[in-house]
């Protein structure tokens, strides 16, 4: 495969969605969907199904995006590797995200940091939900701002950097959008939307409870990627819990969402790998406090996003 014909099957198996492809790779929506059917031509296999209302990926779609994805990253490196050496630069730190909302954050800190570490270089790289710390611990990141709860003994968390009011992201006419709230034993009544990987139990309990607290069974639909959740809930699937902030990044045309305030705050941690303690710090690690919120429900209506993160680091050589 090309390399153009990677990051066209990437980032369609992403946005599952050819309009918002092709705005993100800047070229026409022909041109993606051309390049699609061309793969598919070549394997002699279906990658996405395709009707008039959704985009999904197949089986063999899943399997050529599980094993691309450690390639493009891989592709990824190499190039920010040569354009470093041709700046001069010395050190590269490597920072991962898993929200715009801490992307936003993460550029700002970084324009900070290279003016006080000239030489220095910080890349940012989103790290997908299902993927959890496994980015970390493989030594691709040197620190993480992630989702907590974050309760691993190899991870040193830092501060609080934000928080964010919980929601439940809900489709447009659903019972709890007609609601003033809803509250955690209600999902008993609906379907719960999660996204399931390689997360700590823990962390899947906090956020996609499997039982309310009266010990009701809650049904769910588990996915991968956080636009698989967008898509489920926008047509009608179920519902997701998500972050005050994501009005700004996912309230698009046509999504046909809503959502429903959840009590307390989602709060936004930094995890810092403490092997990597001699590359540069960007100060963002040096306090450590453990823990997470509570998470009940309540609520407004309001538009909706993922679960607000954390960041990490991880221990060893």
């Amino acid at each position: 495969m090309e390399r153009h014909e990677i990051e066209a099957f990437l980032t369609l198996a992403e946005e599952l969605h050819f309009r918002r492809t092709s705005e993100r790779l800047g070229l026409a929506q022909g041109r993606v969907s051309q390049t699609i059917k061309k793969l598919e031509r070549r394997f002699g296999v279906a990658l996405f199904e395709r009707t008039s209302r959704h985009v999904a990926l197949t089986p063999a779609g899943r399997q050529l995006r599980d094993d691309l994805l450690p390639v493009q990253e891989q592709l990824r490196r190499a190039v920010d590797r040569v354009k470093a050496a041709g700046r001069g630069v010395t050190e590269v730190l490597h920072v991962g995200y898993s929200s715009p909302m801490v992307a936003e954050l993460l550029l700002k800190a970084a324009d900070v940091f290279r003016g006080r570490r000239p030489g220095c270089e910080v890349e940012i790289h989103e790290v997908q939900l299902f993927e959890s710390f496994g980015p970390i611990r493989s030594g691709r990141l040197h620190l993480q701002v992630s989702e907590g709860p974050v309760d691993e003994p190899d991870l040193t968390l830092g501060p609080v950097l934000f928080s964010e009011r919980r929601l439940l992201m809900v489709p447009a006419g659903h019972a709890f959008a007609r609601r003033a709230s809803v509250s955690l034993e209600d999902l008993a009544e609906t379907t719960l939307v999660a996204v399931e990987g390689d997360q700590p139990p823990y962390w899947v309990d906090r956020h996609y409870p499997r039982h309310t607290r009266g010990g009701r069974p809650i049904a769910r639909i588990s996915t991968t990627y956080w636009t698989e959740v967008l898509n489920l809930v926008g047509r009608g699937k179920g519902v997701s819990p998500a972050c005050e902030g994501a009005s700004r990044y996912y309230a698009r045309a046509g999504r046909g969402l809503g959502a429903v305030q959840r009590r307390g705050a989602h709060r936004v941690r930094g995890v810092l790998a403490d092997g990597h303690r001699e590359r540069p710090d960007p100060g963002l690690h040096r306090h450590r406090p453990r823990g997470g919120g509570r998470h009940g429900m309540t609520g407004r209506v309001s538009l909706p996003d993922r679960p607000g993160p954390a960041l990490s680091g991880r221990q060893g050589p």
